[in-house]
């Protein structure tokens, strides 16, 4: 069993993901910048390999698995920031190349976002499973957002000091810093989650502390037990939905902006920052209400506004308005509040992206026993598809209705009643995923056939 920790190891595993944020943001971002604007390259380019870099994250059940059977999620958290390290340094040199030698460079690129993709995959997966399970259910809220945070941190400071760092450019100093980040990265991994974790021969040492082993199986046995299960199954299809309906609207709402509002490129870039103000405030007040659930649990009040259930749907909900706020701003025109209603949006988004995450953390453990990294993974697979195609159907939807309609403001208008109706769905579907659980419960357990066994390994006990 993975040890409980404070809140100083929540940090220590935010600085995991912070690491992950800053060597990302370095490629979707900075890479992507240079493609386009300093090698003159067509912008589908770095867009496809971002595409790919998602596409390539449906490889997360697996890496799951991989922790599942080994018993410890340290070797892949850290295996998996050197792979991702790689990927960046890999990018960063086929991007370099590209500037003299365009087909062999994209190559070499193409290659490092593939890394990046399964890096990701492996580190990211195997920290959301550690964090589940070894912080108390109380605190999963607060956790969550103190991660989260903590990534967005490394987003903006990667950002802002690489920006810093590149000027003036060339390609000799693009290597340098990226060679720091990436090197950075590493070592605070390494660092900060050395220690978290006991091995099994100490977990089993503890008395009344067994830790339970399970069979082990082929993966994709693994993959169909945990597809079997109604919650895990509805979380899935919910995890899909609400962050396609999330990334869907990242492309269009800054034209949107622009076009029928009449903003110029820095009023809807700053409209953009107070839609992400908005999520800060969403994220902070899901664990504001988890903390002070914490300190009151005996009160029912306390308990109803720290459910992280409540936050899920009621996020969904509420996205659900916003997002028809929008299209009514599409019809309405320039009377229309347009930043009280892109903020309000941040903090529903926010709201219910961080009660999602608490709820992914707490159903990690639910089910059959030693399936938690397959069932992560499986989630995790479900968001990065979704972010993958989320800004492509966007965009792609937003040419079809510009195409069918005249006017500018009812083709973006259709786009964002869609996304409102996909929100609809999302709070439905989370709705369900408990009483999906309850049905569970109270059900008789199917008979079991027998697994294959290790001769190693014996069964503990499988929930």
């Amino acid at each position: 069993m993975t040890q409980q920790i404070g809140w100083a190891g929540v940090a220590r595993l935010g600085l995991v993901q912070a690491c992950m944020g800053a060597v990302v943001v370095l490629t979707t971002s900075t890479l992507n910048r240079v493609m386009v604007v300093e090698l003159a390259l067509a912008a589908v380019l770095p867009g496809l390999m971002v595409a790919l870099h998602y596409l390539v994250q449906i490889s997360r059940p697996r890496m799951g698995h991989g922790s599942d059977v080994g018993g410890r999620r340290t070797p892949w958290i850290i295996g998996g920031m050197v792979l991702l390290a790689t990927g960046g340094m890999t990018a960063t040199l086929g991007t370099v190349w590209a500037g003299s030698e365009t087909v062999p460079g994209l190559a070499v690129a193409l290659l490092g976002f593939l890394l990046i993709g399964t890096g990701v995959s492996a580190c990211g997966t195997n920290l959301l499973v550690m964090l589940a399970k070894s912080v108390p259910a109380q605190r999963r809220g607060p956790a969550a957002t103190l991660v989260w945070i903590m990534m967005i941190a490394g987003f903006a400071i990667t950002a802002g000091l690489a920006g810093r760092w590149l000027d003036p450019y060339s390609p000799e100093r693009l290597l340098q810093v990226a060679a720091c980040i990436c090197a950075l990265a590493v070592a605070i991994t390494t660092l900060a989650v050395l220690g978290l974790e006991r091995g099994p021969s100490q977990d089993q040492g503890q008395a009344g502390d067994a830790r339970p082993v399970a069979t082990p199986v082929a993966f994709g046995l693994a993959l169909q037990q945990v597809w079997a299960e109604p919650a895990a199954r509805r979380f899935t299809i919910f995890v899909f939905v609400s962050m396609l309906a999330y990334s869907a609207q990242d492309l269009i709402l800054e034209p949107f902006a622009g076009t029928v509002f009449g903003y110029t490129p820095g009023s809807s870039t700053q409209l953009s920052g107070v839609q992400h103000g908005g999520v800060l405030l969403g994220m902070l007040m899901v664990a504001g209400a988890g903390l002070l659930s914490a300190r009151r649990p005996q009160q029912a009040w306390a308990r109803a506004i720290g459910s992280l259930r409540g936050w899920t749907v009621g996020g969904c909900l509420a996205s659900g308005v916003a997002m028809a706020g929008l299209a009514l701003a599409g019809l309405v025109g320039t009377d229309w509040p347009l930043k009280t209603n892109v903020f309000l949006l941040g903090v529903a988004n926010g709201a219910f992206s961080i009660g999602a995450i608490g709820s992914m953390m707490r159903m990690a453990g639910e089910g059959r026993s030693a399936r938690e990294g397959v069932r992560m993974g499986l989630w995790g697979a479900a968001q990065a598809l979704a972010f993958g195609i989320g800004g492509l159907l966007g965009t792609l939807a937003s040419d079809i209705a510009h195409w069918l309609l005249a006017a500018e403001g009812s083709a973006y208008a259709s786009v964002f009643a869609l996304e409102s109706c996909m929100f609809f769905v999302s709070a439905a579907l989370a709705w369900k995923i408990r009483l999906a659980v309850q049905q569970a419960a109270a059900d008789p357990p199917p008979p079991r056939s027998p697994e294959p066994r290790a001769p190693a390994l014996q069964v503990a006990h499988e929930t």
